[in-house]
């Protein structure tokens, strides 16, 4: 028999596509922009239930509130809500939001698998790129050093605000298959590998719950704040960045040798020069990634929000972006050696040079002074 408890009276699904535009964006301008355009609301985004000195954006995105638009789900038509969150370090989050209200729980489940299908990243849908396309013809103005190719980053949230019944987290564990939920099987799994599905579970009071996979997230919230679903963006906003300066530092790294051994061939004046200029190249390459990588990370401060804190460290590592920031470190690093040793080389074939000049200087007067003898 279904279970009545398990039927949800209140909750939507979510689809978000984070896309990597520029090197940075000026918030205020953008905003401007798009009031202009479309009369439409922007807002800096604050978290709802933080305060300043628990968790906050050192820089507040911005919301822009976009048209809604038809999608279709398994034969369904439904109406989702688009909105646009801009982070100053370059960072687009676009979201779909689709009402799940009414539904019992497979139904719930179905839908958000379908929700995936037509708009994750094996849909070859559109709808994320014509987005894309029409919020930048407005806000283009505003971006600093646009990027040619757009990384992306897809997540999907599970969002239950009340069931039929009240149920605490534990009993949603125990009586909602939340593995097959955040896989999107629909045949069963093994015990394994549900324990690992749900391995990261959260829950702060009783009857709230957050259970964080890689790219889906269940979230029980009936106190209705949307502070979990903030933090996990902004985790992310960091991982798609970081992969943006891994990559940008692995193309760095392919020609930065080739680079090195033209600047060291050739006479010995021209590559102590050629060197110079490497390595002051690098030097600027070095201080500017480790500007951004530095304004990425700050991007949220938490402080004394233990629970938060719990949530955004644990999507942090799930998502991979400690690694992902030591190969950044570690590759910065071999640049950073290399214009040292750049450095250091230019350094001391001018101290050559200058040591020759005086060397032939001193011949010069020594044979003047005999042919003048």
């Amino acid at each position: 028999m279904p279970d009545a408890a398990l039927h949800i009276q209140s909750g939507a699904l979510i689809a978000h596509r984070l896309l990597d535009v520029a090197d940075a964006i000026d918030l205020a301008q953008a905003e401007a922009l798009w009031r202009a355009h479309a009369g439409g609301e922007g807002r800096r985004t604050r978290l709802a239930t933080a305060a300043a000195h628990e968790l906050a954006f050192e820089v507040p995105p911005t919301q822009l509130a976009l048209p809604p638009l038809t999608l279709e789900l398994d034969g369904a038509t439904v109406v989702a809500e688009r909105t646009a969150r801009l982070y100053d370090f370059g960072a687009i989050a676009l979201a779909l939001r689709v009402d799940a209200g009414g539904l019992d729980w497979d139904a719930f489940a179905a839908r958000c698998n379908a929700l995936d299908r037509a708009t994750g990243p094996g849909s070859g849908t559109e709808v994320w790129h014509d987005t894309l396309r029409g919020l930048l013809d407005v806000i283009g103005p505003a971006l600093r050093r646009p990027a040619a190719r757009h990384l992306e980053e897809d997540y999907l949230f599970a969002l239950v605000r009340r069931f039929a019944q009240p149920l605490s987290g534990d009993e949603i564990r125990a009586r909602a298959d939340l593995a097959a939920l955040l896989s999107g099987e629909t045949r069963p799994l093994s015990a394994q590998e549900t324990a690992e599905l749900t391995a990261q579970a959260f829950s702060y009071f009783a009857d709230d719950l957050v259970v964080l996979t890689w790219d889906r997230a269940f979230i029980c919230e009936p106190r209705g704040e949307g502070d979990v679903i903030d933090i996990l963006e902004v985790a992310n906003a960091q991982l798609l960045e970081m992969r943006y300066y891994d990559e940008r530092l692995d193309d760095e790294l392919a020609t930065m040798y080739a680079l090195v051994e033209g600047a060291r061939g050739g006479l010995s004046l021209v590559a102590s020069r050629r060197a110079a200029r490497l390595a002051r190249r690098l030097y600027a390459m070095v201080a500017e990634v480790t500007a951004l990588t530095e304004k990425v990370e700050n991007s949220l401060q938490v402080t004394e929000d233990v629970y938060l804190a719990r949530v955004y460290n644990a999507a942090l590592e799930q998502f991979g972006v400690p690694r992902l920031g030591a190969a950044v470190d570690r590759k910065l690093a071999i640049i950073r050696d290399t214009y040292t040793a750049l450095y250091d080389e230019a350094s001391s074939r001018r101290a050559e040079l200058l040591e020759l000049a005086i060397v032939l200087l001193i011949v010069f007067e020594i044979v003047l002074a005999l042919v003048e003898g």
